[in-house]
C-alpha cells in the first residue's frame, strides 16, 4: 500500500513539469523592444515568473559607449579586484566527489586585462565574479557610468537591489547549473552571454547531491590542489553538466526541456528567482547584474514543497 502511494507521488512529480510548461513556460525567451512599465513588468513577467530579454534598456548608460578593456586600463587599471581562479573555468562546481570553490586572488585589474588581451599568462582561468556587490565595493570609480538600480524594476518590486555585481572574464569561465533566491536583471555591456535555463517546475528532473566543500589552492609552481573546507557543512549542488549530461546516471534529465538564449551588448535579461541557469560568455565579456531579494511568498513555499517531495520520493 505504502509503495503504491509512493509510486503515485513519483508519477505525479514526473508529470508535473510538462503540465507546468504547457500552462506558463514559453518555448523561447521572449524579447521586449523597450523597458516595460513597472505595472507591466510586475503583471506580465514577475508574477507569472517568466524570463524575457529587454532591448533598449541601457541606452542612457554612459557605460554602453565607454566601457571597453582599454577604458578600464586607463580609468581603473591600478585598482585591485578579487578574481576567481580555477584550472578549468568552473568555479563553484562539482568536481569528482567535491563541491569546489575557486581560488581567490587580489590583483590589479590591469593584470586581468593583460591576460584577456593575451599580453600576460596566468595558470588556469580568471573570472572577476565576486558576487557581494563587487561593483560599488571594488570599482566605485565606474559607478557614474550606469544607474545604481533599475528604476522600473525597483518600483515594481518595491525595493532597491540587494547587490550590484560586475562580471569580466575569459571565454573558458563557465557558471555551473544553479538557482538563486533573487530576481535577477542581467545587463550585458560588451560581448555576449549564453544562458541555458530551466523553470523551477523542472526540479523533479534536476538531480541534487550532497558534497564535501573544498577550495582550489594555487601552488608556487602554478598548479592547483583541492583543499577540503573542514569546518563547513556538506553542500547540496547539481552534479549534472547540461551541455553534456550523463543520461546513463541521470536518465530523468532527458525529460527536462532547457530554454537557451544569448544576451548581447545593450540587452538585459530578466531571470526570475529560482530559475535554474548555466552561463557561458564570449572572451572579455563585460556585464553588470542587479539582484533584488525575492518575495518569500506562497510561490516560494510551493517550490519548497516540490523540492521536498522530489527528495523524499527518491527522484533525486
Amino acid at each position: 500500500m505504502a509503495e503504491a502511494a509512493l509510486d503515485a507521488v513519483r508519477r505525479e512529480l514526473r508529470e508535473f513539469p510538462a503540465a507546468a510548461r504547457e500552462l506558463s513556460v514559453p518555448l523561447a525567451v521572449p524579447y521586449l523592444d523597450e523597458p516595460p512599465t513597472p505595472l507591466h513588468f510586475y503583471r506580465d513577467w514577475v508574477c507569472p515568473s517568466r524570463p524575457c530579454i529587454i532591448r533598449n534598456a541601457l541606452q542612457h548608460w554612459p557605460a554602453l559607449q565607454k566601457w571597453s578593456l582599454p577604458y578600464f586600463r586607463a580609468t581603473v587599471g591600478s585598482t585591485e579586484v578579487s578574481v576567481a581562479v580555477t584550472p578549468d573555468g568552473y568555479a563553484d562546481a562539482v568536481r569528482g566527489d567535491r563541491f569546489v570553490m575557486p581560488a581567490e586572488r587580489r590583483v590589479p585589474l590591469s593584470f586581468v586585462l593583460d591576460v584577456l588581451e593575451g599580453r600576460a599568462q596566468h595558470p588556469g582561468v580568471l573570472y572577476v565574479q565576486k558576487q557581494c556587490s563587487n561593483l560599488p565595493t571594488e570599482l566605485p570609480q565606474l559607478l557614474p557610468d550606469l544607474e545604481s538600480h533599475v528604476p522600473w524594476a525597483s518600483e515594481a518590486l518595491g525595493k532597491m537591489p540587494d547587490a550590484v555585481n560586475f562580471w569580466l572574464g575569459e571565454a573558458a569561465a563557465v557558471t555551473s547549473l544553479h538557482k538563486d533566491p533573487y530576481e535577477n536583471l542581467y545587463c550585458v555591456v560588451s560581448g555576449e552571454k549564453h544562458f541555458l535555463l530551466h523553470p523551477p517546475s523542472d526540479r523533479p528532473f534536476i538531480p541534487y547531491e550532497l558534497y564535501t566543500p573544498a577550495t582550489y589552492q594555487l601552488t608556487e609552481e602554478g598548479t592547483f590542489k583541492v583543499v577540503d573546507e573542514e569546518a563547513m557543512e556538506k553542500v547540496p549542488w547539481i552534479p549534472l553538466d547540461p551541455l553534456a549530461p550523463d543520461l546513463a546516471r541521470y536518465p530523468s534529465y532527458s525529460q527536462a526541456q532547457a530554454l537557451r538564449c544569448t544576451v548581447r551588448a545593450g540587452e538585459m535579461l530578466y531571470l526570475p528567482a529560482l530559475w535554474f541557469h548555466h552561463v557561458q560568455q564570449s572572451q572579455g565579456c563585460i556585464a553588470v547584474n542587479f539582484w533584488y531579494d525575492m518575495e518569500y511568498d506562497l510561490k516560494y513555499s510551493y517550490f519548497q514543497l516540490l523540492d521536498s517531495l522530489t527528495k523524499a520520493s527518491g527522484l533525486d
